[in-house]
């Protein structure tokens, strides 16, 4: 089964980057940066969110990435679904914080469940197929408005949603042209799919 194996952000300052993520969501090794500024405007397409236990984690993370630079889009708040936030790092990167639960179990802490990486698309069933053929599974899938794909091993989860819904959920304009500054590594690379996103053949981690 394909999966994504890493995920490199293409950003102006590396090591600011590295700095922001480490202090604001203590991700190190998952998120791979990269010295490139490919010309961008607006919205990139592409989300990533990340999955934690109960709001008070929510709520610790975003907090850090406040205090780290980020920007807030969406404020941590309740929802049908559970509860979450949706904040700007400093490159440029949205990320949201959410969790399905809507009450504490326990104190916060920074511990993240899941990575997704959500990518706008402009047809969610043709970008379904075109990752199945890819040899990626589906795991969840909701007609023409959402595909989420197993992530067996892999650090990273990918889904697709609409381009519009996705940037509506970030609370930004869908409007943007120019690079999505975001190289996707996996076993089913090298290859661009049908929205412009590009993956690359996995290689190893850098050895920090």
């Amino acid at each position: 089964m394909a999966s994504i194996e890493s995920v490199t952000l293409d950003v102006a300052d590396p090591t600011a980057a590295k700095r922001f993520y480490t202090a604001a969501f203590g991700l190190d090794t998952q998120i791979r940066l990269r010295a490139l500024e490919a010309p961008t405007t607006g919205f990139r397409g592409f989300t990533l969110a990340l999955t934690v236990s109960q709001p008070a984690t929510v709520n610790s993370l975003i907090d850090a990435a406040l205090d780290a630079g980020a920007t807030p889009l969406k404020p941590a708040a309740k929802s049908l679904w559970g509860y979450g936030g949706v904040v700007q790092a400093p490159d440029g990167t949205i990320w949201k914080v959410a969790t399905s639960a809507k009450k504490d179990t326990g104190p916060a802490t920074r511990r993240v469940d899941e990575i997704v990486l959500l990518l706008g698309v402009a047809d969610v069933a043709a970008s379904k197929r075109f990752y199945v053929d890819q040899g990626l599974a589906v795991a969840k899938s909701f007609g023409r408005m959402y595909v989420e794909f197993a992530a067996g091993s892999s650090p990273v989860k990918l889904a697709l949603y609409r381009r519009r819904a996705l940037a509506k959920d970030a609370g930004v304009s869908p409007d943007g042209t120019g690079s999505h500054r975001l190289m996707i590594g996996g076993d089913a690379g090298p290859f661009t799919d049908p929205d412009g996103f590009a993956w690359e053949a996995a290689s190893p981690a850098p050895t920090p």
